[in-house]
């Protein structure tokens, strides 16, 4: 028998497992299969360092620089911000409607109480610390017989409804709390499609939330069923109760307060990226003028407009079917002192491109009274720039200032959301019981739509139409979705 030395394959094969063993007991078995991986490399190829524990993958987490460049993050200026953003609690006591109405046996026998609390969560953006002041959306608190706002440090306070704007859907509130943190406002006229914007709110209850995205359109105007319009258009989700949180840019600043989503199948149906938010010098302005008098002044022309059909557009020569025709031009209005005519067709107001009347009238909603207005105007087919001064709209008007048979009556503009569902006129406001105005059967919460005088668009109209007193005095009234006449006595 001949003997021979041990084989030297397997002797180095042990050598080369028992030092990936040494290694899996002192770095782990990541490091010791990179061990067993380097031993088992051809002698030919390059050698590979050895494994250190500096070499040994840490935690799973994003490195701060790759390839010699900082990584972006939204965190330090988050840190910053979403203290200023606020959740905001609102309840409303809701009559509970019973087949037996107001039968007090029948509720007592069978424990059915007359009002339940409703409770609805939204958001709010602080804007100013030392004062304490919140901006939120009107369609968050109205009708709300309290509100509640929790701060991000987990505190909750009362708040304090100082007013509110439903063509805007813009509501203000204070809260008295001590260290606060505000959002500093952007200008909102210097945003543009594709900048970066971030989205803060409190959807669906779960708390604070954070949604990124860019600027998808601005000065979106052509909204169902909103009052006046001017939205900046996002792709970073607004879902239900973002509303009225704060979309800011990446400075930090606040660009706008959020306030709808689009989704053709309903608001619970998902995000497809259409959200809308407020600009915020919109909403600023909306603050100062609630803050200096609680209520909202509007700017207007003092007109009655029409779209331009192709009709028209051949029969005035216009090379587009686009912008607002002018049909009449109240006496004292600012169109009546810049010399604005009938038949005038306005194609863009402050370089803003006019596309219909209904476009023309929320420019017109938009402006403060006083404000400097440079209108492109076709007169004959011809071009012709108008500069004018807008003057105050009025919100509300006495039956009495009108015609002495609507003593009692008190007649307010008609709600935007509903003048985009085509309606047209005035509100009844109130009705005084007993007045002359009740007796006749006119009604709070009716619609005017035009009178003896004729038809007309809003408050000036109405008052222009009953300028030379009608011998009769009736009223085509919209109620209940029914139209019907009333003569007035």
């Amino acid at each position: 028998m001949q003997h021979s030395s041990p084989p030297t394959a397997p002797r180095s094969s042990a050598r080369r497992t028992l030092l990936a063993l040494t290694a899996a007991a002192a770095f782990g078995g990541f490091a010791a299969t990179g061990m067993q991986l380097m031993l088992d490399r051809p002698a030919a190829a390059e050698p590979a360092p050895p494994a250190t524990a500096a070499t040994v993958p840490a935690a799973a987490a994003l490195p701060n620089v790759v390839n010699g460049t900082p990584m972006p993050s939204l965190a330090p200026m988050l840190k910053r911000v979403l203290p200023a953003v606020v959740s905001v609690n609102t309840e409303q006591r809701v009559r509970v409607n019973t087949p037996f109405g107001d039968d007090p046996v029948f509720r007592r026998m069978f424990g059915i109480p007359e009002e339940r609390i409703a409770r609805s969560l939204g958001s709010g953006v602080i804007v100013d610390a030392q004062r304490g002041l919140v901006l939120t959306n009107n369609h968050v608190v109205e009708n709300a017989d309290a509100v509640q706002v929790q701060l991000a440090d987990g505190r909750t306070v009362k708040a304090e409804f100082l007013g509110s704007d439903p063509d805007t859907d813009v509501a203000l509130m204070r809260i008295p709390a001590q260290n606060l943190v505000a959002i500093p406002l952007a200008n909102s006229d210097q945003l543009q499609i594709g900048d970066f914007v971030v989205a803060i709110g409190n959807p669906f209850g779960v708390g604070q939330t954070v949604t990124s995205g860019i600027v998808s359109a601005v000065g979106r105007n052509n909204l169902p069923g909103a009052g006046y319009q001017n939205f900046i258009q996002t792709d970073a989700s607004i879902n239900p109760g973002n509303s009225g949180g704060a979309l800011v840019n990446l400075n930090g600043e606040l660009v706008g307060i959020n306030t709808a989503s689009f989704n053709p199948r309903g608001s619970m149906a998902g995000n497809i990226g259409l959200g809308f938010a407020i600009p915020a010098n919109l909403a600023n302005s909306i603050k100062n003028q609630l803050l200096a008098g609680g209520v909202v002044r509007r700017g207007t022309l003092g007109i009655d407009s029409q779209d331009v059909d192709a009709r028209i557009a051949k029969g005035l020569g216009l090379a587009e079917t686009r912008g607002a025709v002018v049909t009449r031009v109240y006496p004292g209005s600012a169109a009546a002192d810049a010399g604005l005519r009938v038949g005038d067709v306005i194609l863009s107001a402050n370089g803003q491109a006019i596309a219909n009347a209904e476009a023309l009238r929320n420019f017109q909603g938009l402006q403060a009274p006083n404000a400097r207005v440079v209108l492109d105007v076709r007169r004959e087919g011809k071009p012709l720039q108008v500069t004018t001064g807008l003057h105050e709209a009025p919100k509300a008007l006495a039956g009495t200032q009108l015609d002495p048979r609507l003593a009692g009556a008190s007649f307010a503009e008609l709600p935007e959301s509903l003048r985009r569902q085509g309606l047209s006129g005035v509100l009844v406001e109130s009705v005084a019981r007993g007045s002359r105005a009740a007796q006749s059967g006119l009604r709070g919460g009716d619609v005017v739509l035009a009178s003896s005088g004729g038809e007309f668009s809003d408050l000036t109209g109405f008052r222009a139409a009953l300028q030379d007193t009608p011998e009769q005095l009736v009223l085509r009234v919209l109620r209940g979705g029914a139209s019907g006449t009333l003569l007035m006595r």
